[in-house]
């Protein structure tokens, strides 16, 4: 309620004005105490607004800090109710947070402000003219209508437009990644056609949104001239006497001219809230998607220790999808080979399995019914995470306390000794694309951090893809061996590695 602080300042000013105008207009000549008047007046209200914006910003950010708290774990380890493309979450993760923090700068502010302030501003006019007072307070009664109705088509309209702007932003983020595909099969024109279509989409939900701001602005302009204008046709016909009925107060020239100061105040209030009215439909959009997306699963049993997994008719179902069911049980020292062809579904599968991805029907549990604690998955994804830095810092993610000869160890059994051989060892600088690293090597990171956290329960997706044969070799008889003193769970298309499985289960 900073904001409130303005009003007094308002009134000062007002006050000063008016005893300058009706002093000069008497012959007195500018006296003293209106310009300290005028000068207080103006500092007052330069002080409410920066502390008004620092007490909202300190606000804002408490608010945003308890929905990163909340967002970004279940965004980088939670349960997810569908796959999201990387651009979809970083528009939860940072466009979302940013339309969060200024509704709660600007708009939540200003809507305190709008619901004391206008009383007050026409209580201190009622001191000067009670007439006048009612007059502002009459036009509030239509505006606030008006503003309801402007209000409503403007929440659906910027919940189209921050949905659109989701949209966007996954389709161009994940054609981005795929730009040397699209580029090898000559899809340059249909993708650049998809971009089209969500860029036009993003620019009429847009002008949809500006069409109700400006039709808001318009409402308010409105009354707030309505307003002025009728206090001033009043003041002055009552100071000439000209009003066509019996004058319901006395008037003096400062009385009026504070009444008419006064009374542009009187909107100031709500202007301010219609100028933020756009960050709380965004505001509110984002919420609304951020809650949708953090939607908390049931409580899981506790964990229990890993002494097997037992996948009961798992299925995943998306719009026109449907993956599974599937069935197997995987023993503390076993190798299972998931087959199928590309597109099947074997990586959402693994995902659900370690815990990423809430499947639609059926159980992953394990071999003793306990519920699986992700903190017992080590996953080799296809595409692992990169990060800047060396060899050894992005091995060394999976358990940051391990030595440097852990890691040298590690790296020298999944087959990256060539690679630092030749390239400077585990102190190799590598980008987050991992430039000049092949397909395989950038596996055998992923593979060598998975090894590197020694959990119980490894699952491989495409380990063996993008080797020579004599490589790919070298890593079956890697999971071989590691299979048994862990389950290993591998989804492969490599027939060597399917022949070397205790089972293979196909989708």
């Amino acid at each position: 309620m900073t904001w409130l602080l303005d009003i007094p300042g308002a009134a000062l000013f007002a006050a000063g004005i008016a005893l300058a105008v009706s002093s000069l207009a008497a012959g007195e000549g500018l006296p003293w105490g209106a310009v300290a008047l005028i000068l207080a007046g103006g500092a007052i209200r330069a002080g409410a607004a920066i502390l008004a914006h620092a007490v909202a910003i300190r606000a804002a950010q408490r608010v945003v800090a308890g929905w990163r708290a909340r967002i970004f774990p279940h965004l980088l380890a939670g349960r997810l109710a569908r796959p999201l493309l990387a651009g979809e979450s970083a528009a939860l993760a940072i466009d979302h947070m940013l339309a969060i923090e200024a509704q709660e700068a600007r708009f939540r502010p200003a809507r305190a402000a709008s619901a004391a302030a206008p009383l007050l501003v026409a209580a201190i006019v009622a001191c000067a003219s009670w007439v006048s007072a009612a007059i502002i307070l009459v036009t509030l009664v239509p505006f606030a209508l008006g503003m309801i109705l402007a209000g409503t088509a403007a929440r659906h309209a910027a919940e189209r437009q921050l949905a659109a702007i989701a949209g966007l932003s996954g389709l161009f983020v994940d054609r981005i990644r795929t730009l040397p595909i699209i580029r090898h099969f000559g899809a340059e024109d249909r993708i650049a056609r998809q971009v089209g279509i969500a860029t036009r989409e993003v620019a009429d939900r847009t002008v949809a949104v500006l069409r109700v701001a400006f039709l808001s602005g318009a409402v308010l302009e409105f009354f707030s001239a309505l307003s002025v204008a009728l206090v001033a046709v009043y003041c002055g016909f009552a100071l000439l006497g000209l009003l066509p009925f019996p004058a319901p107060e006395k008037l003096s020239l400062g009385q009026a001219f504070f009444a008419l100061a006064m009374a542009p105040e009187f909107y100031l209030p709500m202007r301010r809230l219609a100028a933020a009215y756009h960050e709380k439909q965004l505001g509110d959009a984002a919420t609304s998607a951020l809650t949708t997306a953090a939607v908390e699963t049931p409580a899981p049993p506790p964990p229990a220790h890993v002494d097997g997994l037992r996948v009961t008719g798992l299925t995943i179902e998306w719009p026109n999808l449907r993956i599974g069911p599937i069935g197997f049980e995987l023993a503390p020292a076993d190798l299972v080979a998931l087959t199928g062809p590309t597109g099947s579904g074997k990586s959402s599968l693994l995902a659900a399995i370690a815990g990423q991805l809430s499947p639609a029907a059926g159980t992953v549990a394990t071999a003793g019914g306990g519920a699986l604690d992700p903190a017992d998955v080590a996953w080799a994804a296809q595409a692992p995470l990169l990060l800047p830095g060396t060899l050894a810092e992005n091995i060394a993610l999976a358990r940051p306390d391990a030595t440097r000869d852990e890691i040298a160890q590690v790296a020298g059994r999944v087959g990256l000794d060539a690679v630092m051989a030749a390239r400077g060892g585990l102190d190799l600088v590598l980008d987050h694309r991992g430039s000049g690293l092949s397909g395989g090597e950038r596996r055998r990171i992923g593979l060598a951090r998975a090894l590197l956290s020694r959990r119980p329960l490894l699952l491989c997706d495409e380990p063996t893809a993008d080797l020579d044969p004599e490589s790919a070799a070298g890593i079956v008889a890697l999971l071989r061996e590691v299979a048994a003193g862990r389950a290993v769970l591998v989804a492969t298309h490599d027939p060597v590695l399917v022949a070397a499985a205790r089972l293979e289960v196909a989708l």
